[in-house]
């Protein structure tokens, strides 16, 4: 008797490897939407190149949907010191191909964005949070983007710990919507669960190529839409209820979104959300 899945895992497998023939990075800009100077503005802060990419279907629907503009935060330029020059260069092809902003922390990043350093060396972390809770000050976010605080990577869990602690720094007036991503690590409470299409994926998968020194070394460019599928396994019992139906996604980023308001997090909703392609997202952002 033949298995009927053969062919199905033997197209998967074909398919990825075709894709190592495909051009890194060099493409031209996708059409981007006239953004409004005064739009709303979403902030990406990035622990290291390539994360505006992997986290980044959200902030693209965001950008296409609502007319935010979209602005990445190079939080480091990743810990080699000799490739920190070609990684700012790989991520402004990448932020010009999806037609999201940039703005740098620093002529090569901020360094030791850890737990650590927090704890040992609070005169270097307290310039770094300022640093932090300038930007945040003078862009005005509706919304932020940042690694969970459990993300297993050192510097992702750092950026968490900065971006908080700026954000406590900020006057008491301020508010904006934070929206915790994950890569290394999933989340054991998010409650939002959105839909990327094949279009949006491509893109990303598409910019993620242009962090060509990192690609190379480990093709993970090609990997991102078996993550996404794997998202919607997870989130569909997760963020929805265990036992029950989940949605017909096929490809889906996870995040847990909460409200910054009186210098500290509101609870999130117990209920989680299932935004697909086909749902405005001005039911939250509106």
């Amino acid at each position: 008797m033949n298995n009927p899945y053969l062919k199905f895992v033997s197209d998967y497998a074909r398919v990825l490897r075709e894709g190592t023939g495909c051009r890194l990075g060099g493409l031209p800009s996708v059409a981007r939407s006239s953004i409004q100077k005064n739009a709303p503005r979403a902030l990406v802060f990035s622990p290291h190149p390539d994360d505006e990419c992997i986290v980044g279907g959200l902030p693209l629907r965001l950008m296409r949907e609502l007319k935010m503009n979209v602005i990445n935060v190079a939080v480091t330029q990743g810990s080699r010191k000799d490739r920190q020059a070609e990684r700012l260069k790989e991520l402004r092809g990448a932020c010009e191909y999806l037609g999201f902003g940039l703005i740098q922390t620093g002529e090569c990043g901020l360094e030791k964005i850890n737990r650590k350093t927090r704890e040992q060396e609070p005169e270097l972390w307290s310039k770094q949070v300022g640093i932090i809770a300038e930007i945040i000050a003078q862009n005005k976010p509706n919304v932020i983007f940042i690694p969970h605080e459990n993300d297993m990577n050192t510097t992702h869990m750092g950026t968490a710990l900065l971006v908080a602690d700026a954000l406590r720094s900020l006057p008491e007036s301020f508010c904006c919507w934070v929206c915790a991503t994950e890569f290394w690590a999933p989340m054991n409470d998010p409650n939002l669960m959105v839909e990327i299409s094949v279009a949006d994926l491509a893109d990303l998968v598409a910019a993620l190529s242009f962090h060509v020194g990192e690609v190379k070394r480990n093709p993970y460019h090609l990997r991102l839409p078996a993550w996404m599928q794997d998202n919607v396994r997870r989130g569909g019992e997760l963020v929805g209820t265990q036992g029950a139906e989940p949605p017909d996604f096929i490809f889906a980023t996870i995040y847990r979104l909460q409200k910054w308001t009186r210098q500290r997090l509101e609870k999130g909703e117990n209920a989680g959300r299932f935004i697909s392609c086909n749902d405005s997202l001005k039911t939250i952002f509106g």
